[in-house]
């Protein structure tokens, strides 16, 4: 039996300890706003924040989870957490799939250091592939997401 706490829920599992934490939280809770890309790490629409850090819950398995687990139904309860009104602000998504990815990658960096400059921007966020090529937008939402908005 697996004890997880994700988005401030305790949850069990006593199912296959290496499904992944993609499809457990997909599949067995529901929560489908952390997305499936390309099931190896390489394009972060799975990205979760397990404690502090951004994760790529493709390929972490349950078993493997220590901490707390935040996916975008947790960052905030309407959705008003600050990298998400900068996403609003700015007018980030086009298409849209890789944003729930990115604003988490985005609330990690922030967590871990909340006045990043441009550089440190882009370097945190350069494992997260947008189809769109919103990238200048991101990078200026996590800016203006540092600044309080």
């Amino acid at each position: 039996m697996i004890t997880l706490k994700i988005n401030g829920e305790t949850k069990t599992w006593d199912g296959d300890p290496s499904l992944s934490l993609l499809w457990y939280l997909r599949d067995e809770l529901g929560l489908t706003g952390t997305k499936f890309g390309c099931g190896e790490a390489l394009c972060g629409s799975c990205t979760v924040m397990v404690g502090d850090d951004a994760v790529r819950a493709c390929i972490t398995a349950v078993s493997d989870v220590s901490g707390d687990v935040t996916t975008i139904e947790g960052l905030h309860p309407t959705g008003d957490h600050a990298v998400q009104k900068a996403w609003r602000q700015v007018n980030v998504p086009q298409c849209g799939y890789c944003q729930s990815g990115q604003i988490m990658q985005a609330a990690a960096l922030l967590k871990q250091n909340a006045r990043p400059s441009h550089d440190q921007i882009r370097e945190a966020m350069a494992g997260n592939i947008c189809r769109c090529g919103c990238y200048q937008r991101i990078e200026n939402a996590v800016h203006l997401a540092s600044t309080g908005v």
